[in-house]
């Protein structure tokens, strides 16, 4: 079981397939997903990786929190999250993923909390008919009814469906099929809605009832010293390449 990612929602656009047709896409984009902990069976019970995403200023860092980044050597982070992970799936603290992680055509589980309405009717919040139009009906169309039943037992059961606040709700929307990915702007697009406003944060994880063979594990990330050595590789390439050109230019 691989680790998921925290993504930040941008919002809904299209994408044209290969026949035409357009989709309609919400864009996800990964703002500096990195591995700031680890939970290890032996010493906390459950095989697990903590992520943390964008950025957070220190002085708007709880002492607690500093702490662990510190020791993670790693930013603060805007949010935290953790990830169910099996033990062979573990990433290395500091390590950082990216849009790649996941490929066009898997389906993914997004957890993220719905968008606030404030206090709601039983016909918006729960999809009630409402009341008759007419035969002695005035004023209370939408109204929900009665809520309870006759004298015994007298009282409306706790839960019944009636208005109240809608929103604001941590929801799972599953088997959401991955459209496209771009790597090099951290994006990923998934067709369909994805629970949440504009800006908020979702988890997405890999869909658990339908898997998909052919994803990078245990994942695409890329560590400090890789990003480090990759760094100075690139350098010598290029001089090569300016030699060469040089050389052609003078002839």
């Amino acid at each position: 079981m691989r680790t998921g990612v925290i993504a930040k929602k941008l919002g809904m656009t299209r994408v044209f397939a290969d026949d035409g047709a357009h989709v309609p896409v919400t864009v996800l984009q990964l703002d500096d997903c990195q591995v700031v902990g680890q939970r290890t069976q032996e010493r906390d019970g459950y095989v697990a990786l903590q992520l943390g995403a964008g950025a957070k200023k220190a002085k708007n860092t709880n002492k607690a929190q500093r702490e662990t980044f510190a020791k993670a050597e790693v930013e603060p982070k805007h949010v935290v999250m953790e990830f169910r992970v099996s033990e062979d799936a573990m990433i290395d603290v500091g390590a950082t993923l990216s849009a790649d992680h996941f490929v066009a055509g898997q389906k993914v589980d997004i957890q993220g909390e719905t968008i606030g309405k404030g206090f709601a009717g039983a016909m918006k919040r729960w999809n009630f008919g409402g009341l008759r139009a007419t035969h002695g009906v005035s004023v209370s169309h939408r109204s929900h009814g009665s809520t309870g039943n006759r004298q015994d037992p007298g009282r409306t059961f706790p839960g019944k469906k009636m208005a109240g606040h809608l929103g604001v709700e941590t929801i799972t929307t599953q088997n959401l099929t991955v459209v496209k990915v771009d790597a090099e702007r951290g994006l990923i697009m998934v067709k369909g809605a994805v629970p949440g406003h504009e800006g908020s944060w979702v988890k997405v994880r890999d869909a658990h009832k339908k898997p998909f063979d052919g994803v990078p594990f245990p994942g695409s990330f890329k560590t400090k010293g890789s990003a480090a050595a990759a760094a100075p590789a690139e350098t010598p390439a290029e001089e090569p390449a300016a030699v060469e050109t040089t050389e052609g230019g003078e002839a």
